[in-house]
């Protein structure tokens, strides 16, 4: 927890906000699924696009900003929300409108997952709502499949994860295991020449036409009798947080765990 979010927890634990605003995608998705919808007033407009958030429709019922303080300023929101950080500037135009503000960390495990989750559901007033994602994460925790599919995970370009990455924990609750060899861009020439036994494939932007689109890695992997592709939300990965407890089910499903 930052200074800033530990101090607005100690300064008004009993006090529940009814102007919220978040300024970035992943805190979108944190206050769409935690928050009582009067309590929402502002997102941002990347969650409005139905290529980028799986969320799109619950997000054009509000207000959308760019992402920065000064675009919410109008709006006097006695909370803000966002993820990494934000300018000094920033700060005291936030202090100027009177907002206090909960700034998360980016998430790299599962445990830091759990805690942004009961972080911001404090802070909305909300903790018994973020009970039962947890107890939702650590179902899955629990019941992780005995066995696992060796699988690369392959987003637009040919980009994969590394299995020590917070994509890779996510799949591992799907019985999926990812070479450790993975990470960064894999080459065409890679999939031509020893393309793999399983994949995951994001669909992010999938019918969107781009260069990224068009790798010919996934044409080799097309043609491949030995390859087994399974496709996944792409969306869901972006911010590899709560939205993915229901596609880690379907993901046992489709590896038949």
């Amino acid at each position: 927890m930052t200074a800033l979010g530990a101090a607005y927890l100690a300064s008004s634990a009993s006090a529940v906000p009814e102007r919220v605003v978040s300024l970035n995608m992943c805190t979108d998705e944190l206050v769409l699924l935690l928050a009582a919808p009067e309590q929402v007033f502002s997102v941002t407009h990347l969650s409005q696009d139905r290529h980028e958030f799986p969320f799109w429709r619950t997000a054009r019922r509000y207000r959308a900003n760019d992402g920065s303080i000064a675009s919410v300023a109008g709006m006097r929101p006695d909370l803000i929300i966002t993820m990494g950080g934000i300018a000094r500037d920033q700060g005291r135009l936030a202090a100027r409108i009177g907002s206090e503000i909960v700034i998360l960390p980016y998430p790299q495990t599962l445990e830091d997952i759990e805690s942004a989750t009961l972080q911001v559901a404090t802070a909305l007033g909300r903790e018994e709502r973020a009970r039962g994602f947890i107890s939702a994460l650590r179902h899955l925790e629990a019941t992780r499949p005995a066995t696992s599919t060796e699988a690369m995970f392959l987003s637009d370009g040919g980009l994969s994860v590394a299995s020590a990455s917070l994509d890779a924990q996510w799949l591992s609750l799907a019985g999926v295991a990812v070479p450790d060899n993975q990470g960064g861009r894999v080459t065409a020439e890679q999939m031509l020449v020893d393309p793999p036994t399983a994949v995951v494939r994001s669909d992010y932007r999938e019918e969107q036409a781009s260069r990224g689109q068009f790798w010919p890695g996934f044409r080799f992997l097309e043609r491949s009798v030995q390859t087994r592709i399974v496709s996944t939300d792409g969306r869901r990965w972006t911010c590899s947080g709560l939205s993915l407890l229901p596609e880690i089910m379907r993901l046992r499903r489709a590896f038949g765990q």
